[in-house]
């Protein structure tokens, strides 16, 4: 639950790209042949249609009874790794690294966010800490 809404607020790719290959409507919109798209994913994983008012809001328990509870059935509201034919290739080795890694990490300390800590995430090519991530950790 807790990788997942990390994921969804903190996605490692904000947005997808994508070619037409020949002409679109979308809605009102025509689109040509050949023109790249930019989806992002960012912007379907903070919005409040899709996860409520308290979308900004970090609550793992979103995810207690899986994705497609959490969605709605909605599933492209949560695509942190693209959908599709197009899915990362690393999707499943990059969770289960971030599981393996918290749980090495969690036997051995506990941590707390230093006081002078400023939340502060920047869009670059993924979403990043401006000031990183300034933790305290206490050896158990």
């Amino acid at each position: 639950m807790i990788v997942n809404e990390s994921l969804r607020l903190y996605p490692p790719v904000i947005h997808l790209i994508r070619e037409t290959e020949k002409e679109v409507r979308l809605e009102e919109l025509n689109v040509p042949a050949n023109v790249q798209l930019r989806v992002s994913n960012l912007a379907f994983h903070h919005d409040p249609e899709f996860w409520g008012q308290d979308a900004q809001l970090f609550k793992p328990e979103r995810f207690s009874e899986g994705v497609a509870k959490a969605t709605n059935n909605n599933m492209v509201a949560f695509i942190p790794f693209g959908m599709g034919p197009r899915t990362c290739v690393g999707m499943n080795f990059a969770i289960i690294e971030a599981k393996i890694a918290l749980s090495m990490i969690l036997q051995r300390y506990s941590f707390t966010l230093s006081p002078g800590y400023m939340h502060s995430p920047i869009n670059g090519l993924a979403v990043s800490p401006q000031h990183g991530v300034q933790v305290i950790l206490h050896s158990l």
